[in-house]
C-alpha cells in the first residue's frame, strides 16, 4: 500500500541530491568569481567552466519542485506557504544570476561587468543558503498545526537548523566547486584551487556532517548510521586525496560524501516528510501528504521514460565539454558590430 508513495520519496530525494551535486559546483563558481578569481581573465575561465551546463543543472531542481507538487501536494503546501519569504529571495537570487550570466558578456564598461559578478555571486549566495535552509527545516521540523499551516510570524522558520543547512550547502558548494575547478581548469586557477582545497575541505564540510548528525541522533536507523560512516569515509579520502593532488578522486570523493550525507538525512527523516515542532500528531508523512495512488502511478509511468532520457542529454553535455580551460582559451575582449 505505501510502496509508491514510498518510491516517490526516495526518487525526489534522489532529485535534491541531484541538484546539490551538479547545481552544487556552478553556484559555488558563481560565488568564488569574487573572491578567489585575480582579474579579469580568470573571472572568465570561471564562467567558461560553467558556462554550457548551468542551466541544464537547474532542471533538477525544477524536477525536484514539481515531483514534490505532483507526488506530495499537503507537503508541497506546508513547506512552500511556511517558507514563503525565504524561498521567494531564492527565486530572486537564481533570477539575477541567470540575467547575470547572459548579460555579463555584452557590458562595454568595467563597472558594469562589475555590477553582474556581484549579482551571479550574491545570487548564488542567496540560492545556495535558502536551499540549504529548507532542506535542513523539512527534515528537522516547522511550527505546523493540525491544518498543515505555519503557526508564528515571518519568521518562525528562522532558527538554528535553517542557519545550520544554509551554510551546509554555501561552504559544500565552494569545497565543491573547488575540486571542479581543479578539475576543469589549468594554470593558475587550478594550482590555488587544489591548495584551497588541501587547507579548507574538512573545515568546509563540517556543518554538512553536523546537519547529518543531528537528523540521523534524532530518528536514526542502523543503515543510516552505517551510510553516515561511509560519509565520513568519503570526506576524510576527499581531503586526503585533495592534499595528494589528485583532483579527480577529490571531485568524486566530495561527491560521494554528499551522496551518503544526504541519503543519511532522509533516511533518518523517513516516513516524515515535514515534520512539526508542535506535536508528532501534526507530522506530514510519505502517507497522510501523498497522491492518489492513481496519480503516483501515472508519474512512474512518466518518470520511467523521462528520467534515463534528462540523465542521457546531460551525461552527454558533460562529455561534449570534457576539456580542461585555462586564460589562454579566452581572447581578449573585443568590439562586435551587430548586423542591424
Amino acid at each position: 500500500m505505501d510502496f509508491l508513495p514510498t518510491l516517490w520519496f526516495i526518487l525526489i530525494a534522489i532529485l535534491w541530491i541531484g541538484y546539490l551535486f551538479l547545481e552544487g559546483f556552478d553556484l559555488g563558481v558563481g560565488m568564488l568569481i569574487k573572491v578567489f578569481a585575480r582579474g579579469e581573465s580568470q573571472r572568465r575561465v570561471l564562467l567558461n567552466t560553467v558556462g554550457p551546463v548551468w542551466d541544464g543543472n537547474e532542471v533538477w531542481l525544477l524536477t525536484a519542485g514539481g515531483a514534490t507538487f505532483a507526488a506530495f501536494p499537503y507537503w508541497y503546501a506546508s513547506l512552500f506557504s511556511a517558507l514563503y519569504l525565504p524561498l521567494v529571495l531564492v527565486l530572486l537570487g537564481l533570477i539575477f544570476r541567470a540575467v547575470a550570466f547572459e548579460y555579463r558578456g555584452k557590458a562595454h564598461r568595467a563597472s558594469t561587468r562589475d555590477a553582474w559578478d556581484w549579482a551571479i555571486a550574491l545570487g548564488s549566495l542567496t540560492a545556495a543558503f535558502g536551499v540549504g535552509a529548507m532542506l535542513a527545516l523539512t527534515t528537522t521540523g516547522l511550527p505546523l498545526n493540525a491544518n498543515g499551516d505555519r503557526v508564528g510570524g515571518a519568521f518562525a522558520w528562522f532558527n538554528g537548523y535553517a542557519l545550520l543547512g544554509g551554510a551546509a550547502v554555501v561552504l559544500f558548494c565552494v569545497a565543491h566547486a573547488l575540486a571542479f575547478v581543479g578539475l576543469k581548469t589549468d594554470g593558475d586557477l587550478r594550482r590555488r584551487a587544489g591548495r584551497a582545497l588541501s587547507r579548507w575541505l574538512p573545515l568546509a564540510l563540517l556543518p554538512l556532517a553536523a546537519w547529518a548528525a543531528a537528523v540521523v541522533m534524532v530518528g536514526g536507523k542502523a543503515w543510516t548510521w552505517a551510510i553516515l560512516g561511509a560519509a565520513a569515509a568519503a570526506g576524510a579520502g576527499a581531503w586526503r586525496a585533495a592534499r595528494a593532488g589528485r583532483e579527480g578522486w577529490t571531485f568524486v570523493l566530495s561527491g560521494l560524501f554528499l551522496l551518503a550525507g544526504t541519503s543519511a538525512i532522509f533516511g533518518a527523516a523517513y516516513p516524515n516528510v515535514l515534520p512539526s515542532t508542535l506535536g508528532a500528531e501534526y507530522n506530514l508523512t510519505v502517507l497522510n501528504a501523498s497522491s492518489s495512488p492513481y496519480t503516483l502511478r501515472l508519474m512512474s509511468f512518466v518518470a520511467a521514460f523521462g528520467v534515463p532520457l534528462v540523465l542521457a542529454y546531460q551525461a552527454w553535455t558533460y562529455w561534449v565539454f570534457r576539456r580542461r580551460l585555462s586564460e589562454t582559451h579566452i581572447p581578449e575582449p573585443h568590439p562586435v558590430t551587430p548586423i542591424v
